[in-house]
Order: C-alpha cells, then sequence, then structure tokens
C-alpha cells in the first residue's frame, strides 16, 4: 500500500484480497518499505509473512523482492540463504536524550554568568559605580648625571640670551601689549 507525499514514497507490506483496490481495507500489515531514506528500510515481522505464506497468500513481484532481501521468501521455499541483506538504519539522533543532557549541563553551570535582564542592570551598576582604573607610569629616579646637566642649563631668557647669540630669523615679534587672565576676565563681565 503507496503512502507519503510525491517523489518521497513509503510503502505498508500489507495483506489483501486480490479483489481489493491497492489502497482498500487490508486484512494485515506485515512491514514496511521506505526506498527514499539511505539505505532503504525494509522491515517485515517475519512470523506473520510465514503464517501467510504458509495459509495460500500469494506475494506481489515487489513483495517477493523484499522478502527475498529479509530472507522469508528463502524460509518459505527452502531456496537459497535466509540471511537479512537489508543493511541496518544509522542510529537515529535522540531528540529526549539530547535535551536532558543539555538539561543536565546547564544545572552544572555557575549563576554568575547569567543573562536575565536583572543581572544585566546588576552589571551596569557595577560598572558605573567602579571608578575607571588609571594605569600609573612608574617614574624613574633620575640618574646623577642627569641632575648636572639640569643645573648646569640657565633658567632665565636673560642667561639664554647671553650664552648664545640669536641669528635675526630667530628673533620672533614680541606684541606691544601682553593682555593678564584678570584683564580679559573683567572684559567679560556682562554689564548691568
Amino acid at each position: 500500500m503507496r503512502l507519503g507525499k510525491i517523489r518521497t514514497p513509503f510503502y505498508r507490506i500489507v495483506v489483501i484480497d486480490s479483489k481489493k483496490a491497492r489502497n482498500g481495507l487490508s486484512i494485515e500489515e506485515i512491514g514496511r518499505y521506505a526506498p527514499g531514506k539511505e539505505p532503504s528500510l525494509v522491515e517485515v515481522n517475519s512470523e506473520r509473512a510465514q503464517h501467510w505464506l504458509k495459509v495460500g497468500a500469494q506475494p506481489s513481484a515487489a513483495v517477493t523482492k523484499l522478502f527475498k532481501l529479509t530472507g522469508d521468501w528463502a524460509k518459505f521455499t527452502g531456496e537459497g540463504s535466509t540471511a537479512n541483506t537489508v543493511a541496518p538504519q544509522p542510529a537515529r539522533f535522540d531528540k529526549k536524550a539530547n535535551y536532558e543532557a543539555a538539561v543536565k549541563a546547564a544545572a552544572n553551570e555557575p549563576a554568575e554568568g547569567a543573562t536575565t535582564a536583572k543581572q544585566k542592570a546588576k552589571d551596569k551598576l557595577a560598572a558605573k559605580s567602579e571608578p575607571t582604573k588609571v594605569e600609573e607610569v612608574a617614574v624613574s629616579e633620575p640618574s646623577k648625571s642627569e641632575e648636572v646637566a639640569e643645573v648646569s642649563e640657565p633658567t632665565s631668557v636673560e642667561e639664554v640670551a647671553a650664552s648664545e647669540p640669536l641669528k635675526s630669523e630667530e628673533v620672533a615679534e614680541v606684541p606691544q601689549e601682553v593682555t593678564t587672565t584678570e584683564a580679559v576676565a573683567a572684559e567679560e563681565k556682562p554689564v548691568e
């Protein structure tokens, strides 16, 4: 009996009256055949198949080939090997076992890695309240040769001018009027 979608059939191996339609009322289902799987799925209840063959049921050509693959035809006729030559199906992915393993693994994880809204808010608040860490740069003690060099350098403008004569290109113009910060602050006050 053919079932399934277009281009993906699967069949039920059934015992049926020869006068009935292909998908008509069956007497008993004795197996399944799914050619679309790799390897093809062939399952036959050998005990029930032998019973119906002994009673006189006539298998179709396709079912006879399936019986030959499973070894049921050789058991009935006594010809050939009775070994099942159908390739076994690979182990199926067990969703329930995979789910249970994931739940068990999740139960063992630490709670601090939670991603709930409450936990995110706590982390954000903690990040804001923590002062930013400033990296301190280690300042080394100046060596004695550097200290001597610093002392020997002139510290005032007059000493620099006296020690080195300046070229005309290096002389910069000094502005006539020098403003102090107090004068600038007094100018910016609004008049009432």
